[in-house]
């Protein structure tokens, strides 16, 4: 029997000792089963230490004052000592204290409301352009004292209402919209049941011991079902919430937001729109409820109002037509580029797979298939090269990944994984076959994740293939089983295993580091693994690197990437990037996000802001003269923003390319090698 799924059966053991849950709600006692059914499947924490219960609690009031504005640094001490023993209560079945906690949060926020409404309701209120804010709550803290909590719901209340004039309210109807906002707020605290808050308070719990487990309540159960078999119809971006905001964490390949660009990953979203209609503020808002304002049907538009993190932070609409996932667009891709190398011409094979995707039933469309047939059709064509790109590559299916990784392999272990039990469950190309055994490279970026990394993995550590692209990739190196509960309950999401690469490093954390290392604007300190609230640690385990990988043959036989050709590589690229225009863009952009910090300006929003009225002015205006009518200002963008997607299909990233050329020193080096070689 798979080890792994040992999870399954314990889970349904401990479940079956649970309460009877007639009525089908998350109930009181049966809390303190929940968390030890956590306990004892998660691959690193085994018992409730004084440490999980402080991270649970400072999730949990994360939870119920996302943007540090409702406590002062003082009171918030305060709130935190009178917890003290309430991990106890619970264990008891008694969860008065989180109760009472959200009673004392409801008045909290009343009196946010109450101010709110003062100061817009004043005849004397005008927007102060002068001020600054940072936008990251972890960042800024709670405020020291009463004046300093005044001064930041000040600044808050000027940032929202400049929100509201971009989207052309007058300023009159800008302070009617943001009161009606904090209200709805306050009316959904006031409504929330106790099996809310139990729910909340469990996934507090869960994800104090790392980022990927969660408690996930009966109506995200079924949204996470909705988005597991990609049905749904929408702008195929993943989100997540972030003290406050909804983060676009990954742009979905093939989805409406990838192919329609725009949009892009950490953009965070602060107003949605449907087409014809008013934005709606989405700060704050539960997750589930930002999503549904952006799902959508098909063909029709959503307008997103985003802040993005640059040489200042920017706020921009982005308007997406929804659609559902194209598989062609998701789908493994093949193209040939003839490079020049002195008076030497090399045909390069550049194969795109933005994901390991795969059909539960085999008969049907697999990744693995595909690459298989671009693969013969690269030795067809005879390449002398491939780059396997996977900078787009956010993971998927794991066996797609192995097997696509013995593709380039003789045969071997790729991938172990391994419980906090010390249960090990080897993944293993059995397949003799090599279906491509020339030089290659496998570009890619901090946004290639999870099976990605295994498959990068596993050919750096056997010598197999050159990794080039960010320094390192995501790092996301666990695995995670999903539980259904009793219908009505939810479901558990637990981290329960770790990836090992053949070398006997994790993936966990650091990732997949590259050989050449091509700077690109993902190269920020806000994406990656560690970047995570309470991220695991990395490991290590034993190697074990098989053998029979490079076992010799007279047929299909590839030659292991050495040290010493690395060097050159690294020194050739190095050589190119300094001199490149393109890269000097891109540190200039990294530097300027490290320099600006997180703070918002409201004089550079509101200046783009009349800055960009001026230039839709302008451009309707040089539309009217060269055809003698006015075009709408949507059909404008969209003519935009076909010719814009036209030049990106077309033209590869500046980082691409350099791989391409990191490929072809490598044929180079080998093609002198072997001159050299015969002269002897």
């Amino acid at each position: 029997m798979n080890r792994l799924r040992l999870f399954s059966l314990l889970l349904a053991l401990l479940l079956a000792l649970l309460p009877d849950s007639a009525s089908a709600t998350l109930r009181c006692e049966m809390l303190p089963n929940f968390f030890r059914s956590y306990l004892q499947n998660h691959v690193r924490f085994r018992e409730l230490t004084p440490e999980i219960e402080q991270r649970t609690i400072d999730t949990y009031l994360r939870r119920l004052d996302p943007g540090r504005n409702l406590l002062t640094a003082p009171e918030a001490g305060k709130v935190v000592q009178g917890l003290e023993g309430l991990f106890d209560q619970v264990l008891s079945g008694e969860c008065s204290g989180l109760t009472e906690l959200h009673r004392d949060f409801v008045v909290a926020n009343q009196a946010v409301v109450d101010l709110v409404t003062e100061v817009l309701e004043s005849n004397d209120y005008a927007i102060d352009s002068t001020v600054e804010l940072v936008i990251d709550p972890d960042e800024r803290g709670y405020p020291e004292n009463e004046e300093e909590r005044r001064k930041l719901l000040m600044s808050l209340i000027h940032f929202q209402i400049s929100n509201y004039l971009s989207s052309d309210s007058s300023l009159k109807e800008a302070r009617e919209r943001l009161i009606r906002r904090y209200v709805r707020r306050q009316d959904r605290l006031e409504d929330l049941d106790t099996e809310a808050i139990y729910a909340s308070f469990l996934d507090a719990f869960a994800l104090s011991l790392d980022p990927h487990s969660n408690y996930l309540s009966a109506e995200t159960w079924e949204d996470f079902k909705i988005q597991m078999t990609l049905s749904l119809e929408g702008i195929g971006v993943a989100l997540s919430e972030r003290d406050g905001y909804a983060v676009a964490e990954h742009i979905i390949p093939g989805g409406a937001a990838d192919r329609q660009k725009g949009l892009q990953p950490k953009d965070k979203i602060i107003a949605v729109a449907q087409e014809g209609g008013a934005p709606v503020d989405i700060i704050d808002m539960p997750l589930r409820e930002a999503v549904s304002l952006i799902r959508g049907e098909r063909g029709t538009k959503v307008i997103l109002t985003v802040l993005r993190q640059g040489q200042k932070t920017e706020r921009l609409t982005v308007t997406i037509v929804r659609d559902k996932i194209n598989l062609e667009e998701q789908a493994a891709s093949l193209r040939f580029e003839d490079v020049a190398v002195g008076e030497n011409k090399l045909k390069i094979a550049v194969l795109e797979l933005p994901s390991f995707y795969g059909d539960a039933d085999p008969d049907e469309r697999q990744s693995s298939k595909d690459v298989a047939k671009l693969l013969q059709q690269v030795n067809e064509e005879g390449a002398d090269g491939l780059v396997l790109d996977l900078s787009r590559n956010g993971g998927g299916l794991l066996d797609q990944a192995v097997i696509i990784s013995g593709y380039f392999l003789r045969r071997g272990e790729i991938v172990r994984v391994e419980t906090g039990r010390g249960q090990k469950q080897p993944y293993v190309d059995r397949d003799d076959r090599i279906l491509y055994d020339g030089p290659m490279v496998v570009h890619t970026s901090r946004m290639s994740a999870s099976a990605s990394e295994i498959l990068a993995g596993a050919l750096k550590d056997y010598g197999r293939a050159v990794i080039a692209g960010d320094d390192h990739t995501f790092g996301k190196g666990t695995v995670q089983s999903v539980q259904a509960l009793p219908p009505g309950q939810g479901a558990f999401k637990i981290t329960t295993a770790m990836f090992f690469r053949p070398g006997g490093k994790s993936t966990q954390r650091n990732g997949v580091a590259a050989d050449v290392v091509i700077p690109s604007l993902f190269s920020n300190d806000d994406l990656g693994e560690k970047t995570q609230r309470f991220s695991l640690p990395t490991q290590e385990v034993a190697p074990f690197l098989s053998k029979t990988a490079n076992a010799s043959r007279a047929e299909n036989r590839w030659n292991r990437v050495t040290q010493d050709q690395i060097r050159t590589l690294v020194a050739r690229s190095k050589v190119r990037i300094e001199k490149a225009e393109a890269f000097e863009t891109i540190r200039k952009k990294l530097a300027e996000q490290r320099a600006n910090g997180g703070i918002v300006r409201l004089a550079d929003i509101l200046k783009d802001q009349n800055d960009s009225k001026v230039e839709e002015k302008a451009k309707a205006k040089d539309v009217e003269d060269a055809t003698g009518e006015t075009e709408s200002k949507e059909a404008h963008a969209a003519d935009e923003m076909l010719s814009t997607d036209d030049v990106v299909d077309k033209e590869p990233t500046p980082e691409l390319v350099e791989a391409i050329k990191v490929l072809t020193d490598l044929v180079e080096i080998r093609r002198q090698a072997r001159v050299a070689s015969h002269t002897l």
